[in-house]
């Protein structure tokens, strides 16, 4: 009997040790953090040092890393290339580059690490700031004999708007410069005088040698004059913990769960706050109130949820809601806009140019927005505002965004999951934008659809006609208005009304203060667009008559169109035919220079993929082309 009480005294004692060993191991706290710089300025080997130093590389790695070491110096005892224990694409072993964003967990005694390692390279600054959305600090790497470059104060600002307060200045390959402490000072004061109007809480710069080891685990015997952390010990103490007070409650809903007749439930994760059963929330944008019947979940119900919970909701009260909608508590709820000023960060290589159409993707809500205006770019040598129409590849800037249905949110700097969206180009899907919302404007909520008691229907059957709009395209010159003109005029015999917008027309007037820039066509054809749907509006067969050389443009104008209300008229006609017929002679000075951007010339058409007709003026005259269209309108049954 004594014997079997010291075997259970023993088996309670080691019970006793593993859940002490799991408590501190859940109190040790998660640091998630990036790494980020210029090119070639030393992340992938920062972290590989960490990693080696820090004992925490599997055997399989070791070999692998050492392996391509010396393929790489073409040496058997050559040095351990400390980057390639980071970097795992084959072009990135190559090229000795960071492309993807790499992701490594190690840990120490006093607290648990998840640190991205990004890219440095301009070309890929979309995947630095991807990498950034999900950290909590940053330690940004300066090369001590570059110092200071562009691209290290474009990702300061980055870390700044992405609302990282708190970054570690690494003035990393201190033993190229033979560890001068001048050198240092004088790179840690020029980016703190920079930093100064970024608003971090906290920039703390530490001389390293990522190479040599000095000063990233223990204290470097090359530099006496440093008093201050080691980077892993600064890693180690850093406080990112923020301010506890609890976030308003957001459900952002990501599918309907319908899995039989008798259940219907709404799945998600708990974006911010917390909710119980029995709770009263509102369900935006549509407005409707509703109480919380079950918290649902895989392993059963829940009294509440809080944040990071994936759960499946339903409510007592019957209710029309579907994905893109977000549940939350009647206080401290979300804004619902449809106009937004915010903050953008510019992926890609075409330009941005206002008032052409994208795809908004802000959690689970997508629509359709444009960039209203972009109010100014910012400078990131000097963080200075700039005039500008467009934004290029890697720039920041400042706009106002309308979108196509209202968009629930909250604003970036209070909640950054329902605050944050990427913009999508329409025909590529590529990623172009990233964005950080700022506020809701507050004309968008004061003005209201006035419902009219006349529809475009009611006007078109008093003309007896059905309303539409012929969109004819084509470079200058190729005989657009001519035919557009000619079909005008077999119509208004016919006794149909009608009305022709012609290019160069509306330039004398509504878009006179427009040019030739790709900005200023997209703002050009957004305008002549909505004029034309405010004649269709009126009941009238409208005739547009204009080069539109862009697809992305003319899509946006067919969406703000019934789908039997659009036809898209192509006059494929040669460029070599426009330039012989030269009817105003613009031709002949674009090539001499005398025009920019001229269609065709230095400027882009974009051929229609898709145009309901298509026209060839070379071989047809414009009276049996325009019998052509009125054909397509009376098969349509449109005339």
């Amino acid at each position: 009997m004594p014997r079997l009480t010291v075997v259970e005294s023993g088996r309670s004692d080691a019970r006793e040790r593993v859940e002490a060993r799991l408590a501190a191991e859940e109190t040790r706290g998660l640091l998630r953090f990036l790494t980020c710089g210029s090119v070639d300025d030393g992340k992938s080997t920062l972290i590989g040092r960490l990693l080696y130093d820090s004992q925490l590389v599997y055997e399989d790695q070791m070999k692998s890393a050492e392996h391509d070491s010396r393929r790489s110096n073409g040496t058997r005892g050559g040095p351990l290339d400390l980057a390639l224990l980071v970097d795992g694409l084959e072009a990135e072993r190559e090229q000795k580059i960071t492309i993807d964003v790499a992701y490594r967990y190690f840990s120490t005694p006093r607290r648990k690490f998840i640190v991205a390692d990004t890219p440095g390279h301009v070309q890929y600054t979309r995947n630095m700031a991807t990498g950034a959305s999900n950290c909590d600090f940053a330690v940004l790497l300066v090369d001590a004999r570059s110092g200071v470059l562009t691209q290290t104060r474009r990702h300061a600002c980055i870390l700044s708007l992405l609302g990282i307060g708190r970054v570690a200045l690494a003035v990393n390959k201190m033993d190229l410069i033979d560890f001068e402490q001048a050198r240092f000072e004088a790179i840690a004061e020029e980016f703190q005088g920079f930093a100064a109007e970024l608003g971090f809480e906290q920039v703390t710069a530490i001389p390293v040698s990522a190479l040599k080891g000095d000063n990233v685990i223990a204290p470097s015997a090359h530099m006496h004059w440093y008093r201050g952390p080691t980077l892993l010990g600064h890693l180690e103490t850093v406080d990112v913990s923020r301010a506890e007070k609890e976030r308003p409650f957001r459900f952002p809903v990501q599918y309907v769960n319908r899995p039989h007749l008798d259940f219907r439930g709404y799945a998600g994760t708990v974006a911010s706050g917390r909710i119980a059963r029995g709770d009263e929330v509102v369900i935006h944008p549509s407005g409707r109130r509703v109480h919380v019947a079950r918290i649902v979940t895989a392993d059963g119900d829940l009294e509440t949820a809080q944040e990071g919970d994936a759960v499946t909701l339903t409510f007592a009260e019957e209710v029309d809601a579907s994905r893109g909608d977000i549940v939350a508590r009647e206080e401290g709820g979300p804004s619902v806009a449809d106009q937004m000023a915010a903050r953008i960060i510019w992926f890609d290589e075409e330009p941005m140019l206002p008032g052409r159409a994208y795809f908004l993707k802000c959690g689970s809500q997508t629509t359709t927005a444009t960039v209203l205006n972009l109010k100014y770019k910012l400078n990131v040598d000097n963080l200075d505002h700039v005039a500008g129409k467009t934004l290029e590849l890697n720039e920041v800037g400042s706009c106002n965004l309308n979108t196509t249905k209202p968009l629930v949110f909250d604003a970036y700097a209070e909640n950054a999951d329902t605050g944050s969206f990427i913009l999508i180009d329409r025909f590529t899907n590529a990623t172009v934008a990233a964005g950080m919302i700022e506020f809701g404007l507050r004309r968008a909520t004061n003005i209201q659809w006035q419902e009219l008691s006349i529809n475009k229907q009611a006007r078109g059957g008093l003309k007896e006609q059905k309303p539409c709009v012929l969109w004819f395209t084509g470079l200058s010159g190729a005989g657009k208005s001519t035919i557009a003109n000619t079909l005008e005029k077999r119509l208004h015999a016919m006794g149909r009304h009608t009305y022709l917008l012609d290019g160069d027309n509306i330039r004398h007037g509504l878009n006179k203060d427009l040019g030739f820039t790709d900005a200023d066509r997209v703002e050009n054809i957004r305008r002549v667009a909505e004029a034309a749907r405010l004649f269709v509006d009126a009941g009238l067969i409208v005739m547009v008559s204009f080069i539109s050389p862009f697809r992305s443009e003319r899509r946006m104008a067919r969406d703000m169109f019934d789908e039997d209300e659009f036809i898209e008229v192509f006059v494929d006609t040669p460029l070599e035919v426009c330039e012989a017929r030269d009817p105003k002679g613009l031709y002949s000075k674009a090539r001499a220079g005398l025009i920019t951007n001229f269609t065709g010339i230095d400027s882009l058409y974009e051929a229609p993929e898709h145009a309901e007709l298509k026209l060839d003026t070379g071989t047809s005259p414009p009276e049996e082309l325009a019998e052509a269209v009125l054909r397509e309108l009376r098969r349509r049954h449109l005339v």
